[in-house]
């Protein structure tokens, strides 16, 4: 912030377009715009502010840990330039949607009475090219209407990487001291570097982003963002939280402060949702809030924490639920009570309940009933193959079967996609494990659903008694035949690029029908 902005690859690890940085690299501070002297303006004739375009130095030998890598690099060039007490981070595919954003998080750190305990202020990341049902559901319309509130109340929420405002003596380790209380007013940026020219201070700074630069230091441990893990941003928040410090969210009721581009595709959602899921639990397992935080950051905090880093093991309950059932169906095995037993009231009510309160809240944030029904759907698919494939991740990692891993979200994508992304239509087109088990799971409900129809009505069995011992297993996989329809249509009727690819269609047929006669016999 100040008088200095930054540009660099996305991510740290390739160029816009999401191609991979060569094996070997040069560090490459380049000044293109310098602020200082005040020689360049806009059309107003308004001095323009200093611009400095920097890519990392990368060599096999070194790690260059990806985006967290990238930002400390960031950090050590700016803090030579002009050391601005206030650091803006704006993924690549993120844009500021309103000029006042500087000045309302501003007002945030100059507050008179709390402003020396904010390290950041989070703005919702929102993204401009979602579809009217938004088909992915990647708004993430209830984390940013209602959860992220929420952390308010217990000193504020986590760091979700972009759209962001940091205290920079915050992020550079500083551990919250009321006596350090700092009066911004004060401060002069750029006075010890005015006298040097943008070509002097570009090889003053070509050392900071080298590889070695970081090396025997605490930089991607107790200072800056934090290494070895795949979202290092909810990381780095919970470390400075842990430090004592605390964070604000706000979401501008009038404009939104920042707009991106969401995923497109099926694929790229669930990837995304991978890396995600995978990385918060890797912290819970590493980075325990509730011993991590304990006696540092209140207890409301420390669950609210949990509610994201436990996403990945939710896939043992999902996968429960969209299979046991179904294959018990098939055997014969009443899982549930009895419709006629009072002891079924409790499996209904929290089901349907569940079902109704998520609606009524959807529905109170300004989403539509369409929209509902393809956040549950995506919440089935994550759940099942994006958090599964995380969870899997991490134990093997603990056993020392695989490492640590980042992998970039696709931004660029053909004509023919967006089309069909306009239309609403999913995405598949490319073999993925990730689509084998969403297909495999939908087929094995469909059967199962048929199964159950003909136990109520072909087989002997009297319909009030099958009804009774059955009803809610085949209520249950007719409710998820239903929200894998949009699945069924490119596994069997849709002829475009965007289908199922048919190696996926036969492999995913072959895994639910052994599966169906594992069960059966």
């Amino acid at each position: 912030m100040g008088r200095e902005w930054g540009a660099l690859f996305p991510n740290g690890v390739g160029d816009e377009k999401g191609h991979p940085a060569p094996p070997c690299s040069i560090a490459i501070p380049n000044i293109l715009i310098d602020g200082r002297r005040a020689k360049a303006v806009d059309n107003e004739g308004q001095p323009l502010p200093t611009l400095v375009y920097l890519t990392c130095e990368k060599r096999s030998q070194y790690h260059h840990n990806f985006k967290a890598g990238a930002m400390n690099a960031l950090i050590w060039v700016s803090s030579r330039i002009s050391n601005a007490p206030v650091i803006l981070n704006v993924d690549c595919d993120m844009y500021s949607n309103n000029s006042e954003s500087v000045r309302d998080a501003l007002c945030f750190f100059l507050d008179e009475k709390k402003g020396h305990e904010i390290a950041y202020v989070q703005f919702p990341q929102v993204f401009d090219n979602l579809t009217k049902n938004d088909v992915y559901s990647s708004s993430l319309r209830i984390v940013s209407k209602v959860d992220l509130h929420g952390f308010d109340s217990y000193g504020g929420p986590l760091y979700i990487g972009s759209a962001c405002f940091h205290r920079r003596e915050s992020l550079c380790g500083t551990k919250y001291n009321k006596a350090c209380q700092q009066d911004w007013m004060t401060i002069k940026v750029e006075t010890k570097n005015n006298e040097e020219s943008a070509h002097e201070l570009e090889g003053i700074c070509k050392v900071l982003p080298s590889c070695t630069y970081e090396e025997n230091s605490h930089w991607g441990n107790e200072m800056g963002l934090k290494y070895g893990c795949a979202v290092e941003d909810v990381i780095t928040g919970l470390a400075m939280q842990c430090r004592g410090w605390k964070s604000i969210y706000f979401d501008p009721p009038d404009r939104t402060g920042f707009l991106g581009v969401g995923p497109t595709t099926l694929l790229q959602a669930l990837v995304q949702q991978k890396r995600w899921s995978d990385g918060d639990f890797h912290i819970f397992l590493r980075h325990n809030p509730l011993l991590y935080g304990y006696n540092i950051i209140s207890l409301g905090l420390q669950l609210s924490y949990c509610l994201y880093l436990l996403w990945a093991p939710h896939c043992l309950a999902s996968l429960y639920y969209v299979s046991v059932p179904s294959l018990c169906l098939l055997r014969g095995i009443s899982l549930f009570p009895q419709v006629s037993n009072p002891w079924v009231i409790p499996f209904v009510y929290v089901f349907f309940g569940n079902l109704a309160f998520s609606l009524v809240e959807f529905l109170y944030c300004g989403g539509t009933c369409l929209e509902w029904l393809n956040s549950q759907r995506m919440w089935l698919y994550k759940t099942t193959t994006s958090y599964l494939f995380g969870f899997c991740d991490n134990i093997l990692r603990l056993l020392g079967f695989s490492k640590s891993s980042f992998v970039l979200t696709a931004k660029v994508v053909d004509e023919d996609v967006s089309k069909r992304y306009e239309q609403e239509l999913m995405e598949f087109g490319t073999t993925s494990p990730l689509f084998t088990v969403l297909a495999t799971l939908a087929l094995l409900n469909a059967l199962v659903f048929f199964v159950g129809l003909k136990r109520l009505f072909v087989e002997d069995e009297p319909i009030s008694l099958a009804l009774n011992r059955y009803g809610l297993q085949i209520t249950l996989c007719g409710l998820l035949a239903f929200i894998n329809l949009p699945l069924y249509q490119p596994l069997f009727l849709r002829k475009d690029m965007g289908k199922m690819p048919t190696s996926a269609t036969y492999r995913s047929i072959v895994f639910a029908l052994v599966t169906c006669l594992t069960a059966m016999y």
